[in-house]
């Protein structure tokens, strides 16, 4: 989901900041007294181990990080599974401000070193105040050369503005993976 409740979106954010802390010990036994209402963090969390499990025998590539100044994830993640006949599934993942736990199926064709792979974006999304939900489909398009260390291409959402010019570099896990 892209836009969230400010308050789901708040504790996406204290996910991503928990690695900081260097000691999940430290966080569950000292701020999260202070944060009592943070408690669903674990359970919004537990829910990228299922992308994990997805994901483990994958090629992923991966330019997202962690915006220094507000701990907000940033970035794309593309998850490739080559078949025999040339095609390809894949799981796309966007984030913007916290690490997103659904990931945008795909599917295309691998044909030497290009990559092609388009598939359709459900976003839910929770209109305020009146707490409306809003159903949106974007149609997702990636084109680019593809190589064992990066992706470089364009990624094209539906709605989103312009075709962005990304740079993947390979990586052994989805961000939401590296702890």
């Amino acid at each position: 989901m892209r836009s969230l409740t400010r308050k789901k979106a708040n504790e996406k954010r204290m996910v991503a900041l928990s690695p900081i802390l260097n000691s999940y010990d430290l966080w569950m036994k000292r701020l999260l007294p202070v944060f009592g209402l943070l408690i669903p963090i674990t359970a919004t969390f537990a829910g990228g181990s299922d992308e994990c499990s997805k994901t483990a025998q994958m090629h992923i590539y991966s330019n997202a990080f962690a915006h220094q100044e507000t701990g907000d994830v940033l970035g794309y993640e593309l998850a490739l599974s080559p078949h025999n006949d040339s095609t390809v599934d894949a799981l796309f993942f966007v984030y913007e401000g916290a690490p997103n736990d659904e990931a945008i199926p795909l599917s295309g064709h691998l044909s030497g070193k290009h990559l092609s792979v388009q598939g359709n974006w459900v976003e839910h999304l929770i209109e305020h105040p009146s707490k409306k939900e809003i159903i949106q489909t974007h149609s997702v398009q990636i084109d680019g050369v593809l190589d064992t260390a990066s992706f470089k291409g364009d990624v094209k959402i539906e709605g989103m503005g312009e075709r962005d010019s990304v740079r993947l570099r390979r990586v052994k896990k989805i961000w939401l993976c590296r702890r």
